[in-house]
């Protein structure tokens, strides 16, 4: 908190210029893009979205992650012992689909743009080699940030974790093997991010999306196992960056849906709880996770964790009325004290690259303002 001010923040990702989208699904399928063209248009969409998140209010603002296609597949260019294939790596799933036939049916035929994407594939030895394209997202970032004083700037990178179960594994003799290669390749960009003094937002919705989507046929306790695994592994590669530069982002998948089988976030809190990381990100407005404000009392974390629950829904056209955005921040700052409570949103309003977000451009917006006279009513409050 700044002077009793409860600060606000978001996930990260944001709506993208229409030219930038159909640039990035381009370079996706395989079309040409001129790298210059490229360059300057993510230049320019960097620049402007920095300067209308300030120009919103927010405290804590981030690059949009407007030059990645997707927050997890972004990494083809910079790593080693990756392809790009037709068919993909993603391995997305859900018990939901074979509850709700009508609903997901209707879904794949929307033309979502997701299953649209290609994937890569883990086919080789993973390094990475190559800096440039982390190097140009962090100056383009650092450069707005020049342009509009008074925010923190944070930046995601997708974790050891989620890569994992995004990008099929091909070489490594087995997953745990994968995941650790995943983690030291990683540190590289974690390292980058943080020598440039931005906070690092680590993306790991593996550690609550990938029970139901993925990892559905192992018991709960491999499940667990692999909660604690991938925590362990995002640890190695954050050796040596103090834990208050990073925030950690959990979610159980940035889609319209029933959600019924997604994974009680209180069986999470022990694998959480050993993450090298000063503030967690969560999903705490939609309908399916609203409730679980009450388990958060009893979370076994650091004292000085900062909790950063969404206050936003970020997969509904709905605009939360501010009186609702304060009383969500006030059940968290009555639990742990206002001071270790930031106000975010549910997750990211440009999760991948689609023709048409979930949430529309001019919705996505009038919901952050919302967000921000919330955060005000309550600063008033408590």
């Amino acid at each position: 908190m700044t002077k009793g001010r409860i600060e606000t923040t978001h996930v990260g990702s944001l709506p993208r210029p229409a030219e930038l989208r159909r640039l990035l699904f381009a370079a996706n399928q395989g079309a040409a893009v001129d790298p210059a063209h490229f360059a300057a248009t993510g230049r320019k969409a960097v620049a402007e979205i920095v300067r209308r998140q300030r120009d919103t209010g927010l405290d804590f603002v981030s690059d949009g992650e407007m030059t990645k296609v997707s927050y997890a597949t972004y990494i083809l260019n910079r790593v080693s012992g990756l392809a790009l294939v037709d068919g993909g790596g993603a391995r997305l799933s859900t018990p939901d689909a074979d509850r709700f036939p009508d609903f997901f049916e209707a879904r794949a035929k929307s033309g979502s743009g997701i299953t649209s994407l290609r994937y890569p594939v883990c086919d080789g030895p993973l390094r990475y080699v190559d800096e440039s394209e982390a190097r140009a997202d962090i100056d383009n970032f650092v450069a707005a940030l020049n342009q509009n004083p008074g925010a923190s700037g944070f930046m995601n990178a997708a974790s050891p974790g989620v890569l994992a179960v995004f990008i099929a594994n091909r070489h490594y003799a087995s997953e745990d093997e994968y995941v650790a290669a995943l983690a030291e390749a990683m540190r590289t960009e974690y390292r980058l991010i943080h020598a440039a003094g931005l906070k690092i937002q680590l993306d790991c919705p593996d550690i609550a999306m990938s029970r139901s989507r993925f990892y559905g046929d192992k018991s709960e306790a491999e499940f667990l196992r692999i909660a604690e695994r991938n925590v362990e592994a995002l640890n190695h590669a954050l050796e040596w960056i103090p834990r208050e530069s990073v925030r950690l982002h959990i979610c159980w998948g940035n889609y319209p849906g029933p959600h019924t089988y997604d994974y009680p976030v209180k069986k999470l809190f022990p694998a959480l709880a050993k993450a090298h990381v000063g503030a967690l990100v969560f999903e705490a407005a939609n309908p399916r996770h609203d409730h679980e404000w009450e388990d958060w009392a009893n979370a076994p974390l650091c004292d000085d964790m900062i909790l950063i629950p969404g206050v936003i829904d970020s997969s509904s056209n709905f605009v939360e009325h501010p009186r609702l955005v304060a009383q969500r921040i006030e059940r968290y700052a009555n639990l742990v004290g206002k001071e270790r409570v930031v106000a975010g949103t549910d997750c990211g309003f440009g999760t991948f690259a689609l023709q048409q977000p979930y949430v529309f451009e001019t919705v996505a917006w009038a919901k952050l303002a919302a967000l921000v006279e919330g955060a005000t009513l309550a600063s008033q409050r408590l």
